[in-house]
């Protein structure tokens, strides 16, 4: 971290201490007053556990830190660096984010492009990139669960799961409205109702979010004012519980469906100077030179239903169900500029724009369907189990298109279609025993068959790949406040084609096995929640993509061998009843071990500091060796902390809640170079405001309070184009809980 950053955190960390001073002092906080962090309960492995107990890294967002992260209507992003070992970012905005788990991800823009690191929301994996972005409103909780998960989840999940769970309806009546405006004429609106229909049988939840941001950004080249950065999110979700006495039956139905419609990501061409790193001279936030179109609309609808039955005291078998529909097109003006270079001096800009592009990508019709049947055995003894079987069935057919941004109207001059078909089905068991009162042993594995059907014009194709994944772990009570593990655990990727123009291109499985330890603790009389991790990951066929380079293509190949090692902490601390302190420290090293791995430089004029590899004789570049680099946007450290104090009143309390993320230094690609990545930076915000005991919440927020402006990533085939983290943001919000 470097000096400038750790003077920033700290006068950020320091806005906590005077938006306290601000308030009144009206009622006096006894410093020996007793203070205890509730228990967290996950379900990290399908069944509801204290989060102490389970032998896997976990950390979980919830309650006021979810409400504050997500302020100003952020998206899913919002827990990137949030959480140790986390990143997300995305080169399509609000529609496609991209995670990182232990620096384990995928850049790939490509609308069918698997991930390695797979988001489950209310019990059913969201597969395609295009529903991983359904927006964050009404969730009980979000556990992050870090390392292979292939046993009780399954393929594409070596980097780990992020879970999301809705609030469930309840048979008492309740809900909550919150409102929220802010800068930019920004409107968060977000709500929902519980109503216990008959007794304690039937209960339905709705819930809903409206968000919308006027766009500010002006188009330099046109003289458009405020015309990018606008976006309209309207989402939904009804939910409905029916649990017949005296039959241990429940049946949850989940509706849902979200529409979001503003600009596609901004690339902003050579906002990087040559030979530097980081944003350069022509950056310029509200400003972008565009002669091509800009456009995102996504429509995405789903039901789940869980039916759960309890078939014997100890026996239960649980169903669940998800259907999933989606369609999107996006559009932009990749080359980030004007005109291009080929016209002459003054019709093209801002800096070298070699030659234009312009393209969209569109998901005309995703369909994604999964069965999971699990039976669970409980009988309070030494011995517990689960076994079950999967299936995943999803169609998705795509286009590609290229636009003549130089020719009035911008006509379309060439597109590719293709479809792809997948099927996966998988058969799991795991099995937990206590083999004394003080040491569990728990082991399981999964057998999985995966096969892709792709279609294009000119080429058909078939792929397939069945795998075992496992887990094998122990977990030691030293004592009533101390937990140790040790885990080992397989996890994989299935095989992935990839096509935009040109030829496709395909890469087989990749594997990953993982080592890893831990400590788990509640001190000072569970004042202190302390929970930290060491791991080693042995990659074996990883899984590349090579995102831009000398085309803007997309292109997959196998490493031979990855490693990567590291160490987490997870810290909560409730030093009273009016101060409560979580922090979070991750070190993630990644490297590519084999001897040799060549991939392609920029196009776009860039420094590359890798050795260059040429043919044999000596006169034809090949690309550089990547070998020893870091995976792509796998910073080393990422950090992060949240305080909370308040000030109790007769009638209520006030207080005030900061948070800050530190993301290190990043490359964006394969390959290293001087200009595209990013030196490490501090993020923070600060909420302010007054609770009352009826349920009203009255606050101030502020988010980027630093207002640092930062690179998340590039385009590297054109220019020095690169896109940028969001701008401070500013506001006030209401909330009733009632």
């Amino acid at each position: 971290m470097t000096t400038k950053s750790s003077v920033r955190a700290l006068l950020g960390t320091s806005a906590l201490a005077l938006a306290a001073s601000l308030f009144p002092a009206v009622a006096q906080v006894d410093a020996d007053q007793e203070a205890r962090l509730t228990t967290v309960t996950v379900t990290a492995q399908k069944v509801e556990e204290n989060l102490q107990d389970v032998p896997i890294s976990v950390t979980t967002v919830a309650a006021e830190k979810l409400d504050v992260l997500k302020s100003s209507g952020a998206d899913v992003r919002f827990l990137s660096a949030r959480v140790p070992s986390v990143i997300a970012e995305s080169s399509f905005g609000r529609a496609f984010p991209r995670f990182y788990i232990r620096g384990i991800g995928n850049t790939d823009f490509d609308l069918n492009a698997s991930q390695p690191v797979s988001l489950v929301y209310d019990d059913v994996p969201y597969e395609s990139p295009i529903l991983k972005g359904f927006p964050v409103f009404d969730l009980d909780k979000i556990e992050v669960l870090r390392g292979p998960q292939g046993t009780l989840f399954g393929r594409n999940t070596p980097g780990g799961i992020i879970k999301f769970d809705s609030a469930k309806p309840t048979y008492e009546q309740e809900g909550y409205v919150r409102a929220a405006y802010g800068n930019y004429n920004t409107r968060d609106l977000e709500g929902a109702v519980n109503l216990p229909v008959f007794k304690d049988e039937l209960a339905v939840r709705l819930s809903g979010l409206y968000q919308e941001r006027d766009p500010y950004v002006d188009n330099g080249y046109t003289g458009e004012k405020d015309r990018y950065e606008g976006f309209k999110e309207i989402a939904g979700r009804g939910q409905i519980l029916f649990t017949p006495h005296d039959t241990g039956f429940s049946a949850l139905l989940n509706f849902h469906a979200r529409s979001n419609d503003g600009d596609a990501r901004l690339f902003r061409a050579n906002i990087i100077d040559a030979g530097k790193r980081g944003l350069g001279s022509n950056f310029d936030r509200d400003t972008v030179y565009y002669d091509g179109q800009n456009f995102l609309t996504q429509d995405t609808h789903g039901v789940t239903a869980k039916l759960e039955q309890q078939l014997t005291d100890s026996i239960k078998a649980t169903y669940v169900f998800g259907n999933e529909q989606a369609e999107i097109e996006s559009r932009g003006d990749i080359d980030g500029g004007f005109g291009a270079a080929f016209l002459g001096a003054g019709n093209y800009g801002p800096g070298n724009i070699p030659f234009p592009v312009e393209t969209s990508g569109a998901v005309n019709a995703l369909h994604q369907t999964t069965h999971e049947l699990r039976f669970a055995f409980d009988n309070g003894g030494a011995l517990r189990a689960q076994a079950g079987l999967f299936a995943f069935d999803e169609q998705v057919a795509i286009v590609s298109k290229n636009f003549n941004s130089l020719t009035p109207g911008n006509p379309e001059t060439s597109r590719a279609a293709r479809s792809l078909d997948t099927d996966s089905l998988g058969l799991f068991a795991s099995l937990s025993y206590d083999i004394t009162d003080r040491l569990t042993v728990t082991g399981g594995a999964r057998w999985t068959d995966d096969n892709k059907s792709f279609k294009a014009t000119g080429d058909q194709r078939e792929l397939g790949d069945e795998q075992v994944s496992w887990d094998v772990s122990a977990t030691y009570e030293v004592s009533d406040d101390v937990n140790t593990y040790a885990r080992i655990a397989k996890g994989f990727r299935g095989p992935t084609i990839q096509q935009r123009f040109g030829a496709p291109s395909q890469a087989d499985s990749e594997t990953l096995v993982s080592y890893e330890a831990g400590v788990k603790s509640e001190l000072w009389d569970n004042r202190v929640r302390l929970n930290t991790a060491v791991y080693f990951l042995d990659f074996k066929g990883q899984q590349l993509t090579i995102v831009g380079g000398l085309d803007n293509s997309v292109s997959l190949f196998n490493a031979d061998k990855s490693e990567g090692y590291g160490v987490e902490f997870d810290l909560e601390a409730a030093p009273t009843k009016s101060l409560l302190v979580t922090a979070g420290l991750s070190y993630n090293k990644t490297e590519f071990k084999d001897d040799v791995i060549v991939a392609p430089g920029c196009g776009g004029g860039c420094t590359v500091l890798d050795p260059a590899v040429y043919d044999t004789d000596g006169t034809t570049l090949l690309g550089y060796n990547i070998s020893g680099n870091s995976f792509p946007n796998a910073p080393e450290w990422i950090a992060n902390m949240t305080a909370r104090y308040a000030i109790p009143v007769q009638a209520g309390e006030f207080y005030a809640f900061t948070d800050w993320a530190y993301k290190g230094d990043t490359n964006f690609f394969l390959y290293e170079s001087i200009e595209f990545g990013q030196d490490g930076y501090w993020e923070g915000g600060l909420k302010a405001g007054y609770k009352s005991d009826r349920g009203y919440d009255a606050s101030l927020f502020v988010r980027n309070i630093l207002d640092e402006d930062a690179l998340t990533g590039g385009i590297d085939f054109n220019n020095l184009t690169g896109f940028i983290n969001e701008p401070r943001t500013y506001g006030a919000q209401l909330r009733w809980d009632f």
